[in-house]
C-alpha cells in the first residue's frame, strides 16, 4: 500500500544509481551463464566504472583473461540500515563489459537500471558516468540507526507532519532513508506498510548541515498538531 503524499525534491535517477553502488557491499556478476557473489570486493572510479577485485579461482578472471573482455551483468541491492520489513529499498543493474587490469577487472556500465519500489528507471549511462552519490551516502546507515535506536521520541514527533490518513492503522514508523533533500519514514501497519517523505528547506551538504535541518523539521512538529498515539504491538516481523 503507497501514502499519498506530496514529495519534494529529490536526488535525480542518476544520482540514487551512484548512491546505491558507491554503498552497497555486495556485488553479483553473472556472465557466459555463471553468476559469482562478491562482497567487500568492488570500488568506483569516478566515471562510475567498477573495479573489482577477484580471487584467483574466479571464473570471470578465467575467462576474461585470455578474451581481453567479458559482458557481464552486475546487481546491487540498497538495503535499509534500520530494521524494517522489505529492508531492499532499490535494486541497481549494471550491463555492460569487463576488461583485465593491473589489479582489478575494470567493468564499464553500458546500461544501467535502478529499481525501486514505486517505479523502474533506465538511466542515461552518460547521467550515470557524470553523476555523484548524495552527500551524505556513506553516513547515512550510521545517522538512520542512531535515529532509530536513541531518538525514537523524535522520530515519533515527526510524525505529527505526516497526513492523518497516512497514519490510519500505523503500528510502528521507522526512519527509512535519507538524502540531502528529506527524510523518508517507513509507516507500518499490522499486513502492509508505507513510507512518507519529510522534505527539508533546503538541501544538506553534509552531516552539519543535515543536523540544522532535522531541528527545523522537529521544531516544525513541535508546533504541529499531535495526530492519534500509533497502535503500539509488534507487526509480524522485520523481513
Amino acid at each position: 500500500m503507497a501514502d499519498s503524499h506530496t514529495w519534494a525534491a529529490m536526488p535525480s535517477a542518476a544520482q540514487q544509481a551512484r548512491s546505491v553502488l558507491a554503498t552497497a557491499w555486495s556485488c553479483l556478476a553473472t556472465a557466459e551463464g555463471g553468476r559469482e557473489e562478491f562482497i567487500g570486493a568492488h570500488t568506483v572510479a569516478e566515471d562510475g566504472r567498477v573495479l573489482l577485485r577477484v580471487p584467483e579461482d574466479s571464473a570471470l578472471s578465467a575467462i576474461c583473461a585470455p578474451r581481453g573482455e567479458l559482458p557481464a551483468v552486475l546487481e546491487f541491492a540498497d538495503v535499509a540500515p534500520v530494521p524494517v520489513r522489505g529492508r531492499v529499498r532499490a535494486r541497481l543493474w549494471l550491463a555492460g563489459r569487463f576488461v583485465p587490469g593491473a589489479e582489478h577487472l575494470v567493468f564499464r556500465p553500458l546500461r544501467v537500471v535502478l529499481r525501486r519500489p514505486s517505479s523502474t528507471v533506465v538511466v542515461d549511462p552518460d547521467e550515470f558516468a557524470a553523476a555523484a552519490p548524495d552527500p551524505l551516502a556513506d553516513a547515512e546507515a550510521r545517522l538512520l540507526t542512531h535515529l532509530a535506536d536513541c531518538h525514537p521520541d523524535a522520530v515519533d514527533r515527526l510524525t505529527r507532519l505526516v497526513a492523518p490518513d497516512s497514519l490510519h492503522g500505523a503500528v510502528r514508523v521507522r526512519p527509512l532513508a535519507v538524502d540531502r533533500h528529506g527524510l523518508t519514514l517507513r509507516i507500518e501497519r499490522a499486513r502492509t506498510d508505507g513510507d512518507v517523505r519529510l522534505a527539508f528547506h533546503a538541501p544538506a551538504d553534509d552531516v552539519a548541515q543535515l543536523t540544522d535541518r532535522m531541528h527545523v523539521l522537529l521544531a516544525q512538529a513541535s508546533a504541529a498538531p499531535c495526530p492519534r498515539a500509533l497502535q503500539r504491538h509488534r507487526p509480524d516481523g522485520d523481513g
